[in-house]
């Protein structure tokens, strides 16, 4: 109850937020109950049927990933004064966050639930002339049990790990530890390795090289941010570029992993685009799903790093900082960022691309 009285009084923007995770929700949602019906349609398909299932863990994981980077920009789940003296202490407020998360994305799977059986005629007759009776399996009857179960993956995952990304910590965990870049390095060469072995022999591994190219691109995001920083320090530095440089290093952690992420979905779209072929309706809305998600957790995370700044922001201006030098600095961040990044997603692309074509 604490949590849907803390959602009902939010702002609308976090309202906005909420909303968007619960669509997220109910895009993955419907993917796993085609996935569903093309099992039950096809019972002697189950090798396609399990890597269905298998495709549909990156919408899910780009999904949990958004829904988690919401709940950290989430206001009414931050310790305030006052709050731990009425039993709201970071605990409280950490369990309130994976409440709310799992209120949103239990909601997106139910409107998931009610399209799906609308589309397959079991609410009101098939609509659209029963163009998707076929796609849908709506000949046959989906076991309730097992749509549920599937439905009921998502929020569970994304509450614990919004809960974990939340939970109070001490102070020794909070500490900067040794650089992931090399361990980000290394898997993505053994990824890109994996995906040309499976392009030559024609295996399946294909989805586990990108998945490792991905861990791998998300892992060295924040090293490669960080030496971003270090670039703009660098050769005698004006105030503008020390002041860029330092916001990108005390920030490489909390922007650097989902500029990784995009880096390694934005080089998917590449070897996709490269590879041609048509794409099917399932596979388009998986694929959108995941570009939409890992763009609108980005975002979630400049929003995120920009309010931890406010007061340094604040304490600028107040000694006479032109607006017009953070304004610099904040393009001099993004001009950097595109500089690196954009050259090594289309380069990324290219080489998963080589060994596919062939």
């Amino acid at each position: 109850m604490l949590a849907l009285r803390l959602v009902r009084g939010s702002h609308p923007l976090v309202q906005l937020r909420r909303l968007l995770v619960a669509a997220a929700a109910a895009g993955v949602g419907f993917l796993l109950l085609c996935t569903l019906g093309y099992a039950v349609g096809h019972p002697d398909r189950s090798s396609a049927s399990l890597l269905r299932l298998l495709w549909c863990t990156l919408p899910l994981a780009a999904t949990v990933q958004f829904a988690v980077a919401v709940a950290r920009t989430d206001p009414s789940t931050r310790p305030r004064p006052g709050l731990s003296a009425v039993g709201l202490g970071p605990a409280r407020l950490t369990a309130v966050a994976a409440a709310s998360t799992a209120v949103a994305c239990t909601l997106g799977s139910m409107v998931a639930l009610l399209f799906y059986l609308h589309l397959r005629g079991d609410i009101t007759g098939l609509p659209f002339d029963g163009a998707a009776a076929e796609l849908l399996a709506a000949d046959q009857p989906i076991p309730l049990a097992a749509a549920l179960t599937l439905l009921a993956v998502l929020p569970v995952v994304a509450a614990t790990a919004a809960g974990l990304a939340l939970r109070p910590r001490k102070a020794a965990e909070t500490t900067p530890q040794p650089s992931g870049l090399p361990w980000g390095v290394a898997l993505l060469a053994t990824g890109l390795a994996l995906e040309t072995y499976a392009g030559r022999t024609g295996s399946g591994g294909v989805l586990a090289g990108w998945i490792l190219t991905a861990v791998g691109l998300a892992m060295a995001g924040p090293g490669l941010t960080h030496w971003c920083g270090r670039l703009l320090q660098m050769v005698r530095p004006g105030a503008v570029r020390l002041l860029a440089g330092r916001v990108l290093i005390s920030e490489s952690r909390r922007i650097g992993r989902p500029l990784g992420v995009v880096c390694a979905v934005g080089s998917g779209v590449v070897a996709a685009l490269a590879l041609g072929g048509g794409i099917g309706p399932l596979t388009g809305l998986g694929a959108t799903l995941v570009i939409a998600c890992t763009t609108a957790t980005l975002l979630t995370a400049a929003l995120e790093a920009r309010q931890s700044r406010t007061l340094t922001t604040e304490a600028l201006l107040r000694i006479g900082a032109p607006p017009t030098v953070l304004r610099t600095a904040a393009l001099m961040r993004a001009a950097v960022l595109l500089a690196v990044f954009v050259p090594l997603t289309w380069t990324v692309g290219e080489l998963a691309a080589v060994p596919l074509r062939g």
